[in-house]
């Protein structure tokens, strides 16, 4: 079984687990953007210890998203992965033998776990999202992105869950406070994906044994929730309680595939 949780959303910090169930069980954390007291407190939440993460995946180097990770690796002796270009815009720091360079499309194996990396349009210097599956399911993970790619699209076939950004409403975003270069960035082809742009994936990714949509990465001045649910329901045809939000100081409840 595979299942997955969410531990914060949003631009405060990122982090998810994702687990493949077993007498052994996998799990790596997919991102580490919060303190480090913040995020043993969270997997504390989830049931879980720093030993229990076998793995972690940083898929960029935004500081909601690289976090912790250093210190918590470190200290815990967990390895991680991430591209050769994100450790580089970190200016390489040392990660005493643990770190390992993640590839577009190269498959990472951890006990009954895959992970398969891929490359996404973000004004970042090599950012990578991922699939997961446990050989009986597949999650998708897409935040961080101004657009879907082919390529992207090309990962994300046949998931069964799917975690995927819903940053803006772009009327909001256009009235926002927010000055316009950072309009512009939000908004742009490496940006962040607005709720048009999300429905459109989920439109296209969406099948008849779908399990779970989980909208995340909401902006806190530029989006609701209520809205980003209402619109994916309306397209899936489901109800609003049925998509998930990953919330900033929450996250989301497990998740099993």
């Amino acid at each position: 079984m595979l299942r997955f949780k969410s531990l914060g959303s949003g631009s405060s910090g990122n982090a998810t687990v994702v687990e493949a169930a077993g007498i052994a069980p996998s799990r790596v954390l997919v991102d580490c953007g919060l303190g480090l007291k913040h995020l043993l407190y969270r997997l504390g939440e989830a049931g879980l210890q720093p030993e229990d993460i076998h793995a972690v995946f940083i898929t960029h180097e935004h500081g909601d998203h690289i976090g912790c990770a250093r210190s918590l690796a470190l200290r815990y002796r967990i390895p991680v992965w991430m591209s050769h270009g994100t450790h580089a815009a970190l200016g390489a720091p040392d990660f005493d033998g643990l770190l390992h360079t993640a590839r577009d499309g190269k498959a990472i194996e951890l006990g009954g776990l895959q992970l398969t990396p891929f490359t996404v349009p973000h004004d970042a210097r090599e950012p990578l999202q991922l699939s997961c599956t446990d050989g009986s399911a597949k999650l998708g993970i897409l935040t961080d992105l101004g657009h879907a790619t082919t390529h992207v699209m090309s990962h994300l076939m046949a998931c069964d869950a799917l975690m995927l950004e819903c940053n803006h409403d772009t009327d909001m975003l256009a009235r926002s406070s927010y000055p316009p270069f950072l309009k512009r960035r939000v908004g742009g082809q490496y940006g962040h994906l607005s709720n048009a742009a999300a429905v459109e994936i989920a439109r296209t990714l969406v099948h008849g044994r779908f399990r779970h949509l989980v909208a995340a990465h909401l902006s806190a001045q530029n989006n609701r929730p209520a809205l980003v649910q209402a619109l994916m329901a309306e397209t899936l045809g489901c109800g609003s309680d049925d998509i998930v939000v990953a919330r900033p100081d929450t996250g989301t409840p497990w998740l099993s595939l």
